[in-house]
């Protein structure tokens, strides 16, 4: 099979087809675009072959590459965590507002997945303290792997935790969290499409309305957040009235519902103004 020949095919799906043949290869897109007439062994045939396929069936792209770009960094990514997204970087760079250049306050990633989120504050803000917590042991194992990929020099080193949501940090306090958790409803007919099929379901269901682990790390951020600090959380494009909601009954201040790259109101953020009491 030659080059060019693997290639061919439905225009639409070419990129993915290029992708692929690039991780067969090991080489880049340049040097596909300039050998149209190099040949595959054997073995790369059969493994382009067996990765088309796969595809074809609707496996993500990131599954089967093992890796995917976010925010500007490439992360691996396996089946045990959700595929970072590009709307997703918008509460990174939120965050980041929050966070002066050379800031060393404590920050909490709940759900972190593959550490996308965490690993890219720390990436831009090196000198905070950041932890991140996660209830899979195999996510866990992923996020490590791309903390250590990504560690800046000098900057500090990621905490990972396992444990349910605030459980792993029950008696400290952060100047922001940050979350992008679970929030698509049981039943909702797009779990059956698209990603959605190959990716972990406990990371992305959440209750009947998809708000019961939002409502969790809402309530229970004021026990975990210092005098002004900040909590902002990704939700689904129609649950921003019930965040707001959420954010007001838990005592926060200057709610603010932002949109994400495609113009849907997908983050919802507010300022703590005091302190309660310990649970």
């Amino acid at each position: 099979m030659r080059v060019d020949e693997a290639l061919q095919g439905d225009p639409a799906t070419r990129g993915e087809r290029r992708l692929l043949l690039e991780a067969v290869l090991e080489r880049s897109h340049a040097w596909i675009a300039s050998h149209p007439e190099a040949l595959l062994d054997e073995a790369q045939s059969q493994r382009y072959r067996t990765l088309v396929a796969r595809r074809a069936a609707g496996e993500p792209v990131a599954y089967l590459l093992g890796s995917r770009e976010f925010f500007g960094l490439d992360f691996r990514v396996t089946p045990d965590v959700l595929i970072p997204r590009p709307e997703t970087e918008g509460l990174v760079d939120w965050a980041l507002e929050c966070l002066a250049p050379d800031s060393t306050a404590a920050v909490l990633d709940l759900g972190t997945g593959s550490g996308a989120i965490a690993v890219a504050l720390l990436h831009a803000r090196p000198h905070l303290a950041v932890t991140a917590v996660d209830r899979s042991p195999a996510a866990l194992a992923v996020a490590a792997h791309n903390a250590a990929r990504h560690h800046p020099p000098g900057s500090r080193v990621l905490r990972l935790l396992g444990g349910d949501w605030y459980a792993p940090v029950a008696h400290e306090r952060f100047h922001l969290i940050v979350s992008n958790p679970p929030y698509v409803a049981q039943g909702d007919a797009h779990l059956a499409q698209g990603d959605l099929r190959f990716e972990p379901p406990a990371a992305l269901s959440a209750g009947p309305e998809g708000l019961d682990d939002l409502r969790r790390i809402v309530a229970q951020a004021p026990h975990h957040l210092e005098a002004g600090g900040h909590l902002l959380v990704e939700h689904g494009h129609d649950q921003g009235p019930a965040c707001a909601a959420l954010f007001a009954a838990a005592g926060f201040c200057d709610v603010t519902l932002r949109r994400d790259l495609a113009g849907l109101p997908r983050l919802t953020g507010g300022r703590y103004p005091g302190v309660t009491e310990q649970d």
